[in-house]
């Protein structure tokens, strides 16, 4: 009995210190339950209030993807995409130096006639910052050509059951390439639901790029995917997939 006794005094509910403590324990509870809750919560109030319509091509493409919530990377090599190794125009340049000369403004190239280039400025998409290219060793990296969709990305969505030449293809397609900042290279093989440009104003573009490629080549989205790219597109009404050109 004087145990309890001594325990109530020591632990005295109403006294202002152990009121403090109290607060804190039931706020950290909260804190974590919230955390917990918060993310299947967003999505649930995006669905409700509209966060997740969208109009345009680009919307009416993506919805008619198919969705796969169970994709594998097992056995990607991004070696087995041949980037760089082809010539699909013949003008004895490969396609980084032909996204190069089309992405970037006031170029120069390495002599007349010369599909290489020596040095241009780039606008870039995804940081809208410019950036100005010079040929070199310790200069070229500041420019990199960015697969819009992925190589992991497109392995885990289907590209695993292609032939070597459709990976080719794929890997060195100009449509899913774009030469950015070399910045980028933290979005690694991210889809829209875990990365997008830094430059909001390009966003949209981005993820119809995406689209557009995803539906050229007949590969899946994940459901997480999906619901990113539509609350993207839902800021753009009217959004159309970019031509292949």
């Amino acid at each position: 009995a004087r145990r309890n006794a001594h325990f109530r005094r020591r632990f005295n509910a109403s006294g202002p210190l152990e009121r403090v403590l109290i607060l804190i324990v039931l706020a950290v509870a909260i804190g974590v339950t919230i955390g917990l809750l918060l993310p299947q919560v967003s999505s649930d109030a995006a669905k409700i209030t509209g966060g997740y319509t969208a109009t345009g091509s680009a919307a009416d493409t993506l919805n008619a993807l198919a969705v796969d919530d169970n994709q594998s990377s097992s056995g990607y090599d991004r070696d087995s995409f041949g980037f760089r190794t082809t010539d699909v125009d013949g003008n004895g340049c490969d396609v980084r130096d032909d996204v190069l000369a089309r992405d970037l403004t006031d170029i120069t190239y390495k002599y007349a006639g010369s599909c290489v280039v020596e040095s241009g400025t780039l606008a870039d998409p995804y940081t809208a910052q410019t950036i100005h290219f010079v040929r070199g060793r310790a200069t070229s990296a500041k420019v990199q050509i960015d697969h819009v969709v992925a190589l992991e990305n497109a392995w885990q969505s289907g590209a695993r059951d292609w032939s070597t030449a459709k990976r080719h293809e794929f890997g060195n397609d100009p449509y899913n390439l774009l030469a950015v900042d070399a910045g980028q290279q933290e979005k690694g093989s991210a889809s829209a639901a875990y990365w997008l440009p830094t430059n909001a104003d390009y966003r949209c573009d981005y993820v119809a790029r995406q689209i557009g490629v995803k539906d050229k080549y007949q590969l899946t989205v994940t459901s997480q995917e999906k619901d990113a790219m539509l609350a993207v597109l839902h800021t753009c009404p009217g959004q159309a997939v970019p031509a292949d050109e």
